[in-house]
């Protein structure tokens, strides 16, 4: 019997990619813009349950923000990184941050299932994670087209899942190509759940 395995979703899974310094800085700077945003904080009323998210209303943040502006130096080179592994062809073209965002989950606050149109890679930043609290989950992107396909043993092994959840701390980032759906879970810990998101585009 010979398997061949095709068509990988591949995530990439940075550790530490910021400084602690950066990262305490933009602690102070997101509980500032918390308080200070007002369209974001009503945006989020009617869009981002429970939660606080400036998507609505502040989500260039790199251009705006010397701390924003750090932070997309120290993801740039993953995402140039991450190209390669998925084996771009896009010369002459430049992958080129084109939104960035901050969320901030307290207890009961969820994300539903989405993608992100328009961009080709996405992701997350954690600036702050408590322990326990949710994860990113992935779903199979050939889910919708599976019909009569039987469920999944409960134990299967992690290739052959139809969903899968990535668990991050403070530091960490997070890669996917863009038309790949995700959620973040209701985070169930009392603790705020930050992080930043972000878009790149050509």
């Amino acid at each position: 019997m010979s398997i061949l395995s095709f068509f990988p979703t591949q995530i990439d899974h940075s550790k530490k990619v910021a400084p602690p310094s950066l990262n305490r800085d933009l602690i102070r700077e997101i509980s500032q813009l918390q308080e200070m945003d007002r369209a974001g904080a009503d945006w989020s009323k009617q869009n981002y349950f429970a939660g606080y998210t400036s998507y609505g209303s502040l989500d260039k943040l790199h251009l705006s923000s010397p701390n924003f502006a750090e932070l997309e130096k120290h993801i740039k080179p993953k995402v140039a990184a991450f190209a390669r592994v998925l084996e771009w062809d896009i010369q002459p073209y430049k992958l080129k941050m084109n939104s960035c965002w901050v969320n901030v989950m307290p207890q009961g606050a969820h994300h539903s299932f989405h993608i992100h149109p328009g961009s080709v890679i996405s992701g997350t930043y954690y600036v702050e994670v408590p322990k326990t609290s949710s994860p990113l989950k992935f779903e199979d992107p050939r889910l919708s087209k599976m019909m009569l396909a039987p469920q999944k043993k409960v134990k299967c092994k992690a290739h052959n899942k139809t969903h899968i959840e990535i668990f991050s701390q403070s530091r960490d980032l997070i890669l996917f190509e863009s038309w790949l759906r995700h959620e973040v879970p209701a985070n169930r810990v009392k603790n705020d759940r930050i992080s930043v998101s972000f878009n790149y585009s050509f």
